[in-house]
């Protein structure tokens, strides 16, 4: 027989998982719209998981239990603009035991919001496959089980949201607990951020702000609060609950799950990408316009996966061999270190320059030292690049994406050297800085569309002090 005491915590527990059950409730409310499948049905009375636990004895599968989840996001809008970049999801059994751990990225279709907080970049995603495409196998996972989260309201929010837009939802209410509500009974005192509330049990997270860190530690604080309070029943009777919700299957083409090492791996270079067995059959007028392509990736002084594509696809286009191609990245790294020399002096900042674009071209080391090797001055020869882009007083700029720097602070000072903050992308721009270069967001897809160069803020800082431009007086 439970204890009367086992029964009141059990009846706390009850209320916290009525709470978090009716947060699920009021979002699945909001995130309803008038194209929803019709398949979809209200709640079942009865099917609420603040019923009392059946005592119907069951056979306990495998495929029931606890799903862990935890989502990074491009920011805390679930209902307009942000969505979901990375999913995790966690296994746990009716005894608090991990069974099995799944994550993938999660390309957005538009910018990745804060990387400094989920270190998530841009290029990581561009391969990576849509909610869409991941929707099928993460219904899957998610059927039959309650769903637990840090924050449940926060991660059910963007669950129910990304379902909505493609016309699902789980036929009754969503089944969920949070753990960071269950902190004010079993750490009474204890802070409810998730790093506080595992360290009472000494777990540990590897890699906080990584879904599957995340999810991996909420599953782990999961167990540990079954062990606390060992009523069997009161947990089985939460996960019978879950069984009652309906998950029908989705109809759409699955695609791979890719985690971050996978996305994040290195990769070729483009120039190991350009094809070494095609015959060169490029001319002067070819090389120049590689070299002015090379040019404008090179503004920023990194190359994005956007401009490492579309070298090897222009090389491909004009006939350019691999072999041509480095000897047209050592004309242009020539280039560079010859308006570093061209003083007689070579600066801290020029010589960092010419490190960092040896390395981005692929230039051997031993090219790269003897190109800092003290040398006499000599005059400035025609550069290989005949339309290198410069900036002039009156050039539209554009902005996009979370810069460290405020917007207001960078339109401030645009307008002081003589140029024009522009809030759309037009053929007219002439220069668009992105937080992220690979961005995808509306302005810079649009920019790589009309062929506008895309730099990020330490390139636009960079061009700023070569332009040395001001309003005139």
């Amino acid at each position: 027989m439970t204890s009367p005491q086992r029964r009141g915590f059990g009846d706390l527990l009850n209320s916290l998982f009525r709470r978090s059950h009716q947060d699920s409730a009021d979002t699945t409310h909001l995130s309803e719209s008038p194209n929803m499948a019709a398949e979809v049905e209200p709640a079942q009375a009865g099917t609420h998981a603040s019923s009392a636990p059946d005592k119907t004895p069951r056979h306990h599968t495998d495929t029931a239990g606890f799903a862990v989840i935890d989502f990074e996001t491009t920011g805390l809008s679930a209902n307009t603009h942000d969505r979901i970049v990375e999913v995790a999801v966690v296994h746990v059994d009716r005894h608090g035991t991990v069974t099995g751990a799944w994550e993938t990225l999660v390309n957005p279709g538009r910018d990745v919001g804060a990387t400094h907080i989920h270190g998530i970049t841009a290029a990581a995603i561009l391969d990576a496959p849509t909610f869409e495409q991941i929707a099928p196998r993460l219904v899957e996972l998610l059927s039959g089980r309650v769903i637990v989260a840090h924050n449940a309201s926060f991660d059910t929010r963007f669950l129910l949201a990304e379902l909505s837009r493609l016309q699902y939802a789980p036929t009754g209410d969503l089944p969920s607990l949070c753990t960071m509500k269950l902190a004010k009974e079993f750490l009474p005192g204890s802070r409810r951020r998730l790093s506080d509330c595992c360290a009472a049990f000494d777990i540990e997270i590897d890699g906080a702000h990584r879904a599957s860190a995340d999810a991996l530690a909420t599953a782990k604080l999961l167990g540990a609060y079954m062990q606390m309070n060992g009523d069997t029943e009161y947990w089985n009777g939460l996960v019978d609950g879950a069984a009652e919700v309906g998950w029908p299957p989705i109809a759409v083409v699955e695609a791979d799950w890719v985690a971050r090492e996978v996305a994040t791996a290195e990769q070729p270079t483009f120039l190991e990408r350009i094809a070494t067995r095609m015959p060169d059959h490029s001319g002067p007028d070819a090389h120049r316009e590689y070299l002015s392509l090379l040019d404008n990736a090179l503004l920023d002084r990194r190359i994005s996966v956007h401009e490492r594509n579309a070298l090897v696809e222009l090389a491909s286009e004009l006939g350019i061999g691999r072999d041509k191609a480095a000897e047209l990245h050592g004309t242009y790294f020539d280039d560079v270190v010859n308006i570093a020399w061209e003083d007689g002096v070579l600066t801290q900042e020029e010589l960092a320059d010419i490190i960092l674009v040896g390395g981005l071209l692929g230039i051997p080391a031993d090219t790269i030292t003897a190109a800092t090797a003290k040398r006499a001055p000599a005059p400035r020869t025609a550069s290989a690049v005949s339309d290198r882009l410069t900036l002039e007083p009156g050039d539209r700029l554009v902005l996009t994406g979370e810069m460290s720097r405020g917007r207001e602070e960078w339109y401030a000072e645009l307008v002081s050297r003589g140029f024009e903050p522009w809030p759309a992308v037009t053929k007219k721009v002439k220069l668009v800085v992105a937080a992220d270069p690979d961005s995808l967001s509306g302005k810079a897809r649009k920019a790589r569309d009309y062929g506008i160069p895309i730099v990020d803020e330490a390139g636009l800082q960079r061009i700023l002090a070569e332009s040395a431009v001001s309003v005139p007086e």
